[in-house]
């Protein structure tokens, strides 16, 4: 699980492409570390303790090449969700847990399991995320002022619509700058890092034309401190585990499914390259075991990161190594000159990051297919912006299965067909009149069971003595199909009708033996 061959024939010319990927890479994860942190209802130092710690324990433990990790928008609702409830420092224990949660996560296989989460699901939730990162930078943008952050979207709007009258025409302007940046700069300078200019341009503009005019990270956070904090553990009490484990496994389970699409977008944009998906979940969860220790929010594998990483010609794991050092560095040096950059400067770009993640061609086209997946998707996409994150994804999965079961109940079928001369021969000889077939096609399983009973009452007759089930198409049996064919059999020994199973899959066989089927039928009455 954690032996590796990524530094074999490493060279110079290896390590300047890393060093230019990995610079790169954290003149991107500076302002990003600082707007999810804030937009997560945290100080923004914060987020470039996580981006510093979580991003090297990634490189060098996680089972990705070109992973880059750190805070990333999709754990903003829960986050802030949980600082608004417990607190800051509850917000560490969740962390603690969530990393604890995928260490096991990473031993027991669930890696496979993810795949299970239907898209339907994770459209809706990623799409209700992008929702409410938007409307929350609303009031930064606009410079609206006396707003509290609340746990509730519809709180926040009706809130947001009270105070529009505080609106500030210099944190228009700001913003503005930046959202024309954003819009015009990758048409013009496409290699330029995008999201720092567009942080930089609105800061220069506002500390130069209006001083003083609009919110900065300094007036609504204080400076931040060029340090990293010292290590502190946080105060783990039974009654808090109790509290926290159900947001802790939401962020666990969040994270398990982002960091592993990451790795996947990095293995389809390196090619050749292959993840290991249990190192990658353990390593994931080290770094959020380790984060909290020093004042770091819950982090993930960043997908924007990450491709920036393949595309500034990343070679190794090092490249996400000197990311974290170079941040660090900038954290050491001009930390306390982030204090000027106006929150106004950073809503356009966590607009920008909510736009990019909304998926918005998918998440039309699963709605107009008007089926099961559609009322699975907008009902998580509500439940994500008006309930919580939680109850999106708990409901999501719930109906997902509901509407599944519901497929896989017509797929059942069981059709009355003519014997074959063969047959007529084997089993019915002078008494075929008195002998029916029926070919069984499909799952028998909890969710189809009741079909199977349903349909089975018909092939008795007072004149049949003898039924033929061709089972050559049976596709699942589980033990809920297992009951529904002992009640076959008790019916039929009621009857005096005798149950005859004809070409019956291997596999499925040992599956009667061990259930104690095999013998109830009888070995005569097996044909394969």
């Amino acid at each position: 699980m954690f032996k590796s061959n990524r530094y074999l024939d490493y060279n110079s010319a290896a390590f300047r492409k890393d060093l230019i990927a990995g610079i790169t890479v954290g003149i991107v994860a500076i302002p990003l570390g600082m707007a999810f942190a804030i937009a997560s209802g945290v100080k923004p130092e914060y987020g470039l303790y996580t981006t510093i710690i979580a991003g090297l324990l990634v490189a060098l433990l996680g089972g990705s090449r070109f992973q880059i990790a750190g805070p990333t928008g999709a754990f903003i609702p829960i986050l802030l969700a949980i600082v608004l409830q417990y607190g800051y420092e509850d917000l560490l224990i969740a962390g603690f847990l969530a990393g604890i949660f995928l260490v096991i996560m990473s031993f027991l296989g669930v890696s496979n399991l993810i795949h299970f989460v239907p898209r339907s699901v994770t459209i809706g939730f990623t799409s209700g995320i992008a929702v409410i990162i938007f409307t929350g930078q609303l009031g930064n943008f606009f410079g609206i002022t006396g707003l509290e952050k609340r746990e509730f979207f519809h709180e926040n709007m009706i809130d947001l619509v009270n105070q529009f009258h505080t609106v500030n025409i210099f944190s228009i302007l700001t913003a503005l700058i930046g959202l024309v940046v954003i819009f015009f700069l990758p048409k013009i300078a496409p290699r330029i890092p995008l999201l720092l200019i567009a942080l930089l341009i609105p800061t220069a503009v506002s500390i130069f034309l209006f001083p003083g005019k609009v919110e900065t990270i300094g007036t609504a956070f204080g400076g931040i401190p060029s340090t990293l904090p010292s290590f502190h553990f946080p105060q783990i009490t039974l009654s808090k585990v109790v509290n926290l484990w159900q947001p802790a496994l939401i962020i666990a389970a969040l994270g398990a499914i982002e960091s592993l699409l990451s790795a996947v977008v990095a293995d389809g944009m390196a090619k050749g390259e292959k993840h290991d998906s249990k190192r990658e979940l353990f390593g994931q969860g080290i770094a959020n075991i380790i984060t909290p220790l020093f004042g770091g929010i819950p982090a993930t594998g960043a997908i924007a990161r990450t491709a920036t990483n393949i595309r500034s010609g990343a070679v190794s794991p090092l490249s996400g190594v000197i990311q974290s050092v170079f941040v660090l560095a900038f954290l050491l040096l001009f930390a306390p000159y982030a204090s000027y950059i106006p929150l106004a400067a950073m809503a356009p770009i966590l607009m920008y990051v909510a736009w990019n993640m909304s998926a918005r061609k998918t998440f039309t086209h699963i709605l107009l297919v008007r089926s099961g997946d559609s009322i699975v998707l907008l009902t998580t996409f509500l439940l994500t912006i008006f309930i919580d994150l939680t109850i999106a994804v708990q409901v999501g999965i719930l109906l997902a299965t509901l509407s599944f079961l519901r497929k896989m109940s017509g797929k059942l079928t069981i059709k009355e067909a003519e014997l074959s001369d063969v047959e007529i021969m084997t089993f019915s000889k002078d008494e075929s009149s008195q002998t029916a077939k029926y070919i069984v096609d499909g799952p028998i399983f909890f969710g189809t069971a009741k079909v199977f009973e349903e349909n089975y009452p018909t092939i008795f007759s007072p004149a049949v003595k003898k039924v033929i089930l061709d089972m050559e198409h049976l596709s699942v049996i589980d033990a809920t199909g297992e009951a529904a064919l002992y009640a076959l059999l008790d019916d039929a020994d009621k009857a005096g009708v005798q149950i005859i199973i004809k070409r019956l899959p291997k596999e499925k066989l040992s599956l009667f033996k061990k259930s104690g089927l095999y013998e109830r039928i009888g070995e005569d009455n097996f044909f394969m």
